[in-house]
């Protein structure tokens, strides 16, 4: 890597997400870039910033990247070790500010597959893991983030299966599924762009672009319309000392990369 390029697209995706997160509130964190992202928020501009893991931590203070939710380090200075069913509780009670999720398959309402591709359930292409925890945070956090790679092959026009609620199909459609008001996602993270919802229809909208990225290539990564502005901020690339920092919460360059 040189002098010039310093830091990848996954050091860009995993600093822009940890600058959404605020202090002082609580996030129910996932295995891989989110992980990061709340480990380097904490770590950063939001030391008070509360993970949740479904595994039962509660108030951790991750010292170095855990490999799953399940990993013994989610334990590391926590104010409690307790069980899956009330972590999800809290979500259930409400009392969980964001959650952070990512998925196989995305639509322009922010619905997220994570159970199956192609045909059907029965026969489909690809069988994927489910959902986990997925639908619980969707369904049940204030609202939450995503964080995965764009491509015509994942941003699709329609999932095969919604794992993940997003906006289902448009305004008003959560509520009336019987989902908490005011919840849904607010922002996506790819390699290219940071987008959110139109307020009036919840289709995603182009709300920053990567330097060095054109609308062109956004558009050659989606496989339906997104909004696009006439004004579009430019994100904020991560200094060297955030890069470093990355590097030190994962040596192993398991969300990050070597």
């Amino acid at each position: 890597m040189s002098e010039e390029n310093y830091y990848t697209a996954t050091h860009l995706m995993a600093v822009t997400a940890a600058k959404l997160l605020l202090d002082e509130r609580s996030i129910f964190v996932g295995t891989g870039l989110p992980m990061i992202a709340a480990m380097f928020a904490q770590r950063t501009h939001a030391p008070n910033l509360l993970m949740i893991f479904e595994a039962g931590s509660i108030g951790t203070q991750l010292k170095s990247l855990p490999i799953s939710v399940g990993d013994s380090r989610t334990g590391h200075r926590a104010i409690s070790i307790s069980t899956m069913h009330d972590n999800m509780s809290f979500c259930q009670n409400g009392w969980v500010d964001y959650g952070f999720l990512g998925g196989a398959e995305i639509d322009k309402y922010g619905n997220l597959n994570t159970t199956f591709i192609g045909n059907t359930w029965d026969k489909p292409k690809v069988r994927l893991p489910g959902s986990g925890g997925g639908n619980d945070v969707a369904s049940l956090s204030q609202n939450f983030f995503i964080v995965m790679r764009q491509s015509k092959r994942n941003f699709v026009d329609k999932v095969s299966f919604i794992t993940s609620p997003g906006y289902l199909d448009g305004p008003g459609a959560r509520e009336r599924a019987g989902l908490p008001a005011n919840g849904g996602p607010v922002k996506v993270i790819t390699q290219l762009a940071v987008y959110g919802f139109d307020e009036k229809t919840k289709i995603m909208k182009v709300e920053q672009i990567h330097p060095g990225v054109t609308i062109e290539d956004i558009k050659n990564n989606l496989s339906f319309e997104v909004i696009i502005p006439d004004e579009i901020q430019t994100t904020t690339p991560p200094t060297k000392e955030e890069v470093a920092l990355l590097r030190e919460l994962d040596p192993q360059g398991m969300a990050v990369g070597k």
